[in-house]
Parts: C-alpha cells; structure tokens; sequence
C-alpha cells in the first residue's frame, strides 16, 4: 500500500503522526511519501519515507503553505492507495485529483471548541467561524473516511467512525523508580495548557530545591514569559525535542504535569501526555478534566489538582518529593495500567488494517513492537 500523509501545521516529528501512525504503516510493509514542513521546523526525515518539504502554516500566515500543501497533494495522489490528512485546512477547496482518491482525515481535536485557544485568530472572527469549521467537517464526513482521536469526538458526527486513540509505547521493562528532584512537562507550551501556571509553580518550588522542566516547544505569547523564567533560573525549558527522546527525559522525574485549563476543547480529550507519563513510570499531577480524572483516579497514579491554581500544583509536588514510598506506589501503578490499557501496537494493528481495508490492500507483515534501547539523553537546548 503507498499511503501519502500530510501535514501543514503539526511539527514533522509529530508523535501520533510520525512515531505512532508513520511507524505502524513501516513496519508493516507499506510505503509512505510525507508531506510537512522539514526546513521550516529543522526537522531531519527518516531514511524509510519519501519526504516532501512544504511551508509551515503557522498564525494568521496561511495561505502560502497551504497552497504548496495542495500542490503536493496534487503532485502525489496519483499513485496514492490512501491520503491521510492531519489537519482540517487541508479540506478546504482539496484540488479534484486528491477528492478523487481515497482520502482520510484523522481528526485529533474538536475543530470548532479549540478554536477558542487560538490567540492568533481575532476574538470576534471566532464565534463566526464555528458554523463554518461544523459545515467543513459535515461535508467531509459525507465525501471522505474519518479516524477519530477519542471516543467523545463521535457525538459530532452522523456516522460511525473508526477511534485511533492517542496512546504510547509501553515498555516491558519496568521504568526506574521516581526521584524526588524533578517535575516535568512534555508537549506544546500554551496558555491554555497551564505554560503561565508552571512558570508560577517553578519558581515557588525553585525555592525548594526541586526543578521543572518544560519539553516542548511554545506559542508565541509565552515565549518570552518562558525565556525571561529560565534566565531566572527557575525552570529549564528544552524547546521541541523528539516524543522519544522528550519521554526518555522525562523518566525517572517524580511528577508529570498536566495543568491543562477548563477549555471546550479539553472536556473531552484525553491528555496523550498523562499516559506517556504513566507508561514512563511518573507520577501524574493533572486538573480536573475528566478524561484525566478518568484514567488518574481508577489507577490511583497521581493527584488532582484545581484549575488555575498554581499554587497547589506546587503542593502537590511537594507532597510526592516527601514521601518516596507514595510516588514509588503511584508510578508503579501508573506503568501497570499503561502497559495493560494503553500499548500503542495494540492499536496501531487495528489502524494499518482500517487503512488496508479502505484501499483494498493487506499488510505484508504485522505491525513490530521495537526494541526498547537505552539511548543517549540529550543535552538540554535552552532557548534564548
């Protein structure tokens, strides 16, 4: 099967789209040209893909990168089994050559919800656009496949559509133990994820001896909140760094942070980032969401914490520095559960095989479990 997968606004090195998508097609025989910026995030494509480099959608300046987006597609849909699109601004006006092969799209968040935590559009362009993005995806729905990214994205749809959920690799060997010095961050950094609330708790906790770190990288409107913090030297901010290496950072630290606000677009999202802390071994400190609340308290894997509330984010930190045995017990439980509920093969079979049966096509070999492998850490890559 030769699948094109096409991205103008995530990060090449996306974890669902190249580390969890891309590496299930690999490796089950198929073929994968891909479409996303490369130069425009300093992104190196894997040797097993055909990368095509486009102009990276990024604010209000979108046009030019989803012009080149299309042409590609164009270029490339004639020996396509299946496209994949990653995101929705790649539906408008799709060139008839694409619409006329087997396309797909891979819904990962409620369009119209978190159209409210995009600074870079106007606040009264906002409500005026939500009937537009729900008119967008009823027409997708009646002339394209949809993937969904969680099962509360159903009610938004007439038909059924098949759930990829945004699991991880868990490991067979069992993560180290929590140490009692570090509180980490993986994914984007934006106000809507509590990037302002964790500048807050670091420099509180700062003063206790313990350090936070922020693996990602950042909206615009935090970056320099994020610059001037680790100046200060109260936190250390990595910038974007590969899923992998991010998580192998991230291993060992006694909490994960998920500080995520009270948005639409969150109520019924599962934070990835929860269960690769799981999967990791890291006690979790999320809000009160309740896809978190979800998978946190049934597991008994870390502590909730109120929305905006930095200050018994700290709390809570300080808690599981304090007792070595909790944080042990709360991060063996949390691998447990990873490992029993959220292995991402089991997954990634069921949804090389969705795309087969789309195309017509059979694997010729099934999806490969790695190798877990040590792998050297990065050194930290301030941004200044």
């Amino acid at each position: 099967m030769r699948v094109c997968v096409c991205t103008v606004v995530h990060h090449p090195e996306d974890a669902r789209i190249l580390h969890r998508q891309i590496r299930a097609l690999l490796d089950a025989g198929h073929e994968v040209t891909y479409i996303a910026p490369f130069r425009a995030c300093n992104a190196t494509p894997w040797r097993e893909i055909s990368p095509v480099d486009i102009p990276r959608a990024a604010g209000r300046r979108r046009f030019r990168a989803l012009r080149a987006a299309h042409r590609a597609l164009a270029e490339h849909a004639a020996y396509a089994d299946v496209i994949l699109l990653h995101d929705p601004e790649l539906l408008v006006s799709l060139p008839r050559e694409v619409s006329r092969r087997t396309v797909v799209w891979d819904v990962h968040e409620d369009t119209a919800a978190a159209l409210g935590a995009k600074g870079w559009l106007p606040g009264p362009a906002r409500p005026l656009l939500r009937p537009a993005v729900h008119r967008l995806e009823k027409r997708t729905e009646r002339r394209h496949r949809l993937l969904l990214a969680e099962e509360g994205y159903r009610e938004r749809f007439g038909r059924e559509h098949p759930v990829v959920p945004n699991t991880t690799y868990v490991s067979d060997r069992r993560p180290p133990e929590p140490d009692g010095r570090r509180a980490v961050y993986v994914g984007q950094l934006s106000r809507a994820r509590g990037a302002l609330d964790m500048i807050e708790m670091a420099r509180s906790l700062a003063a206790e001896d313990v350090l936070v770190e922020l693996i990602g990288a950042a909206d615009i409107d935090v970056r320099d909140a994020l610059r001037a913090a680790q100046r200060e030297g109260i936190l250390r901010w990595y910038g974007f760094v590969p899923n992998d290496r991010a998580l192998r950072i991230a291993e060992g630290a006694m909490a994960g942070l998920a500080l995520l606000h009270d948005e639409p677009n969150y109520r019924h999202s599962m934070p990835t980032k929860v269960v690769e802390y799981m999967a990791r071994g890291v006690p979790v400190i999320t809000t009160p969401n309740p896809p978190a609340v979800d998978i946190v308290e049934p597991a008994d894997c870390g502590l909730v914490v109120p929305f905006d509330d930095p200050e018994s984010a700290a709390k809570a930190v300080l808690r599981l520095r304090d007792d070595p045995d909790l944080r042990a017990a709360m991060g063996e439980r949390g691998y447990r559960t990873a490992r029993e509920r959220f292995h991402w093969p089991v997954h990634a079979e069921r949804f090389v095989a969705q795309l087969e049966a789309w195309a017509g096509r059979s694997s010729l070999s099934r999806v490969r479990e790695p190798e877990p492998g040590p792998g050297p850490e990065p050194e930290p890559v301030p941004e200044f």
